[in-house]
């Protein structure tokens, strides 16, 4: 491989350990067996995954080994990298159905006839006492607080478990299972990728290469994507609904996103062309933000989906249309109608976007109505309850004055109450 080709491969990382490693195991005359662990603790892949599928697949295009690790065991300790606090345990049921959700969306980033999926619970379950305290004599308590998460939390007196010790070092003996030559991450992972170097050198194995991506911010511009934070972006999210979250980004986002979604996979200097025009005047920040988010469209749903899903985006959001498809709902009538204290009855409208799938909790729904920012059948609704126990207007008709009611919340979100039980 020619100095084009590593170029190539070190193209939009934040950092390698150690810093020529890769040349060295190129150097090597054999493909390369390079590592990512994912675990599944959600159903989505986002955008912020892709930047490091999408660096593993340049690794595929090279001629070199893919090998996709899905974490079904460690997903069950949670990672706590750039965590203040415990993560809460999911049920084998729970990584299992998230597991099988990934592993279909991993396909429109990688080859399949080339990757290697493996299941770290095939070597961490059978794990016995004694593989276990082999484990952990390879590393300190002291070793481990050197971490900044761990570190803060100590200092802070936040309690820290010893499972929580127990997941860089299963992380770490994922890349002695499989060998690997290289292994990719986030650079929240770099601790975790040094402790797989660590822990090869103690198992007899030449320590891989740690190269990690730099993480994409999420939607609201703070902190890095997330689906328990809500700021994502999904590669398998419909082509509209990812166009519209796409234009929500803050403007001091748009090179970042065309550089980690689009551009250091064919055109590095393209995101350096924009982030100039920004910032000398030159180029329009909501034109360049629609043409970032038609070309991520089209990376994941194919050319030209993009241009229909902006002109969807138009029709919905400037001419307030609704848009072709929404969502039907049959709603319980249960839960829907309130005793207040002074003996009237109030239709909760907090309860019926929880119910429609608009918010994930009533509080949620009732600071949007706060924010004016829900609609029913096109007209604002500011008031999260609705006084029915009037003369002349039952409850029972004001709930079924509801049915064919559709519902909007923010600018993508509608849902139509097609019936009551």
């Amino acid at each position: 491989m020619g100095p084009a080709d590593l170029s190539t491969l070190l193209s939009g990382p934040a950092g390698v350990v150690p810093e020529d490693g890769l040349r060295g195991k190129l150097e090597l005359g054999r493909p390369l067996r390079v590592k990512l662990g994912l675990d599944p603790t959600a159903p989505a892949v986002t955008l912020g995954w892709a930047v490091v599928l999408r660096k593993l697949r340049q690794f595929q295009d090279a001629g070199h080994v893919a090998v996709l690790i899905v974490g079904d065991f460690t997903a069950r300790v949670g990672d706590p990298s750039g965590k203040t606090e415990t993560r809460p345990r999911l049920s084998k049921d729970e990584v299992e159905e998230h597991a099988r959700s990934l592993l279909d969306q991993f396909w429109a980033i990688l080859d399949p006839d080339r990757t290697e999926v493996r299941h770290n619970s095939e070597w961490l379950e059978p794990l016995d006492m004694e593989g276990v305290l082999r484990l952990t004599a390879s590393y300190t308590v002291a070793r481990m607080l050197e971490r900044d998460d761990f570190a803060k939390r100590y200092a802070e007196g936040q309690p820290i478990s010893m499972m929580e010790f127990l997941y860089p070092l299963m992380q770490g003996y994922d890349s002695v299972a499989v060998q690997a030559d290289v292994e990719l991450g986030g650079t929240d992972q770099l601790f975790n990728l040094l402790v797989g170097r660590d822990l090869q050198r103690e198992y007899g194995q030449d320590p891989q290469v740690a190269l990690t991506m730099p993480l994409l911010v999420g939607t609201d511009g703070v902190q890095k994507m997330s689906q328990s934070l809500g700021n994502y972006v999904g590669i398998a999210d419909p082509p509209d609904e990812m166009f519209g979250k796409l234009t929500r980004i803050p403007d001091e986002l748009i090179a970042d996103y065309r550089r980690l979604t689009l551009d250091f996979f064919r055109d590095p200097a393209e995101a350096d062309r924009v982030a100039a025009g920004l910032a000398d005047g030159s180029l329009n920040p909501w034109e360049e933000k629609k043409r970032m988010a038609r070309e991520v469209v089209d990376r994941y749903h194919g050319p030209g989906a993009g241009d229909r899903a902006e002109a969807e985006f138009d029709r919905v959001h400037k001419q307030g249309d609704v848009p072709d498809e929404v969502r039907d709902v049959i709603v319980p009538r249960a839960g829907l109608l309130l005793q207040k204290k002074d003996g009237a009855v109030v239709l909760d409208r907090a309860a019926l976007l929880t119910v429609l799938g608009l918010t994930s909790t009533r509080s949620e729904a009732r600071r949007l109505f706060e924010q004016q920012g829900v609609r029913q059948d096109g007209t604002p609704v500011n008031d999260p309850e609705l006084r029915v126990e009037v003369p002349g207007r039952p409850a029972e008709e004001a709930l079924a004055a509801l049915v064919g009611s559709v519902w909007q919340v923010g600018k993508r979100r509608f849902a139509r109450v097609a019936g009551l039980s």
